[in-house]
């Protein structure tokens, strides 16, 4: 939650666009000593709320999550593993605004190799450590700080190489010495937590409202959540990344026509991913399931609540990608405020929807008041930049989208009979042997994944190239 609020979400919606516009309009000195301000305020506020959590982190552990409190142990568990990876968040905060400042001049690569530190340093200490604390959780927690501190140097060592000295500057002399970018910063930071964090404040009621359902109910949830993340992670991500700076460069310019294209062919990216991956965790959601996580402590009776689950955080999916796509449009402007209202109006609408769909569906109706949430912010973001005239999806767009709808709803008819041959063919055959299930799970994606593609390009619904240029940006194109 604090991850998204001070790290992604704030630094990409607050500090990118003046960063960019100082790289462009003034110099690279002006750039860089803003760049050291903002990384120093940074800084200092999350070391003072870093030590303040941790001394209540028994309150805030009770606050996010008082249904663990009916369970023995369960909250102080929790409680002493949040304290044990809360300060990553300095670090992964530190790290998005040092990937800031390679993301505004093209490049991207560094930025999107730190995940990869993360995940192996966990996995190292995981299997290394956990033969001495005698606890894998807490191995894992250990690994998850100490990857911080990695990403960090790693990141920091790439910012020198692009020309850039970051280092920090004593706190006195920034609030004596306080520059026109800083406040502009201090004034775009509020609203820029809540409008991009918004998403994982709804995560935030969610898991406050589904500890409540039940025992089991918040790891089927979590479960669903991991893989519906996936396709946002890899994709979503990676278009929001790659729009900002070049949307505030070419707003910063004067080019509007040049962002409404890029934004246009960023769109279409979003749709290609986000359509597939939806009809592909909806229709294969149980098997996905049962292949990835059934075995030791996830048993058989956890996959169809857990496959519930994901099938209904994945109809919210395409609505996502697009509004993370959508939202960079009014960041590049320097207008934090618009999100800001978006955001407030759709956490009322989950929280509500929430506390409906839970009386009848349990943990499933927390995931499905979040996929109809994020579909209502989605035509908010569409219906305000139409009104104000910012925005059109153009008739390449409206070409290519129709295309892209056919290709999926073709693709659904290959799944469906798909999985209905298998299941007729090979009885139970998601209990045949991890291999073999894993065997005829993959040749089903497979094989969707290239009827989809091919109906799309024999469509002409994208062109690969448009893909590859899209994302294939040159330094100082970006």
């Amino acid at each position: 939650l604090f991850r998204s609020l001070f790290a992604e979400g704030t630094v990409n919606v607050s500090f990118v666009p003046i960063f960019t516009e100082k790289l462009r309009k003034e110099n690279h000195d002006a750039a860089e000593r803003f760049a050291n301000e903002a990384f120093s305020i940074l800084f200092y506020f999350l070391l003072l709320f870093v030590l303040f959590m941790d001394m209540f982190m028994a309150d805030a552990t009770f606050l996010m999550a008082p249904g663990f409190d009916k369970i023995a142990g369960k909250l102080a568990l929790t409680c002493t593993l949040s304290r044990i990876t809360f300060p990553f968040l300095i670090f992964v905060s530190l790290v998005s605004l040092l990937a800031g400042v390679l993301n505004s001049v093209g490049r991207f690569a560094a930025a999107a190799f730190t995940p990869c530190i993360l995940n192996v340093v966990m996995i190292g200490f995981l299997i290394g450590l956990t033969p001495f604390t005698g606890e894998p959780a807490q191995a894992l927690s250990l690994g998850v700080l100490c990857a911080g501190i990695f990403e960090l140097c790693f990141l920091y060592f790439c910012v020198r190489r692009a020309g850039f000295r970051i280092y920090l500057i004593s706190p006195v002399s920034l609030l004596l010495n306080l520059s026109d970018g800083l406040k502009k910063l201090f004034k775009r930071i509020l609203p820029g937590i809540v409008g991009s964090g918004v998403y994982q404040i709804n995560l935030f009621f969610d898991t406050f409202l589904v500890s409540f359902v039940g025992a089991g109910a918040m790891s089927w949830l979590n479960y669903a959540h991991h893989l519906f993340q996936l396709p946002v992670g890899i994709i979503g991500v990676a278009i929001g990344t790659v729009l900002l700076p070049m949307l505030s460069h070419y707003i910063a310019q004067g080019k509007t026509q040049e962002a409404v294209h890029d934004l246009n062919r960023g769109l279409e990216v979003s749709l290609v991913v986000s359509v597939a991956s939806m009809a592909g965790l909806i229709f294969l959601a149980e098997p996905i399931v049962s292949v990835l996580f059934e075995r030791g402590a996830f048993k058989a009776e956890s996959v169809a609540p857990t496959a519930l689950a994901l099938q209904a955080f994945a109809i919210g999916l395409p609505a996502y990608m697009l509004t993370k796509a959508l939202a960079q449009f009014f960041y590049a402007k320097g207008n934090t405020k618009t999100p800001v209202r978006i955001a407030v109006l759709g956490m009322i609408i989950n929280v509500c929807l929430c506390l409906v769909f839970m009386q009848f569906w349990g943990h499933v109706g927390i995931a499905l008041a979040t996929g109809v949430t994020v579909w209502i912010n989605a035509f908010q973001y569409m219906y305000l930049l139409y009104k104000q005239g910012d925005f059109h999806f153009d008739a390449l767009f409206r070409y290519r989208a129709l295309r892209i709808l056919l290709a999926a709803a073709i693709m659904c008819v290959f799944l469906f009979a798909g999985k209905w041959g298998c299941a007729h063919v090979y009885a139970d055959w998601l209990h045949r042997g991890k291999l073999f299930s894993c065997m005829l799970l993959g040749g089903l994606i497979f094989g969707a994944a290239v009827i989809y593609l091919l109906i799309l390009i024999l469509s002409k619904g994208i062109l690969i190239s448009d893909i590859k240029a899209f994302f294939k940006r040159k330094k100082g194109n970006a």
